[in-house]
């Protein structure tokens, strides 16, 4: 499990393209730290399988399904992605469940800045919007943040200066894409009572 508190800005240095797959080499100092065959690592968000680790650096297998659902399948040497080491038992709780199960994309529509923050307008896809809501959390390529206003085809993300500087979401362009997770919980009471749509 993550929290959507970003450790570090890391760098694809490798992308092979498999027949169903790709493979990524991915620079990451601090989460390479002891890191090992099969641990995970959050990419954007998206929950990946270390397999080799060397060095810096590490590499991980991405399946047809993660490259459907995600937007890591425009990543390409060079890119810089956010990186998240698994929560431990005892660790503080930053910020709210991560699975770092990518329910879909959306596109950045706008940014807003102002002298404190900036506000950012984000595309919801269909299916989505009925998990989003104000005050609520939802995780944007991997970071996560509060909901300020939840629409039926968009939402707004408010981003402090620190998220603007140690996350992709300061570089993202209005027409980039991002992965979204919205609050597993929503999904499970969903489930739960019954509600239309809730076998997804």
């Amino acid at each position: 499990m993550f929290t959507g508190i970003v450790e570090e800005l890391g760098e694809v240095t490798a992308v092979e393209t498999l027949d169903d797959a790709s493979r990524f080499r991915v620079r990451g100092p601090l989460v390479t730290r002891g890191a090992k065959h099969g641990d995970s690592i959050a990419v954007n968000g998206v929950c990946l399988t270390v397999v080799e680790q060397e060095g810096e650096e590490f590499t991980a297998d991405v399946m047809a399904e993660t490259l459907k659902r995600s937007c890591l399948g425009a990543l390409t040497v060079g890119s810089r992605v956010n990186l998240e080491r698994p929560m431990v038992a005892d660790g503080r709780f930053g910020g709210h469940i991560v699975q770092g199960h990518v329910d879909g994309t959306g596109t950045i529509v706008a940014r807003t800045p102002s002298d404190n923050w900036e506000v950012v307008e984000i595309s919801l896809p269909a299916g989505l919007a009925r998990y989003v809501v104000e005050k609520g959390s939802i995780t944007v390529d991997g970071v996560s943040l509060t909901v300020v206003e939840a629409g039926t085809e968009h939402f707004t993300v408010s981003l402090i200066p620190t998220t603007l500087a140690l996350t992709t979401l300061g570089h993202k362009e209005p027409g980039d894409p991002v992965n979204l997770e919205v609050d597993v919980i929503a999904k499970y009471v969903e489930r739960l009572l019954g509600t239309p749509g809730a076998a997804r």
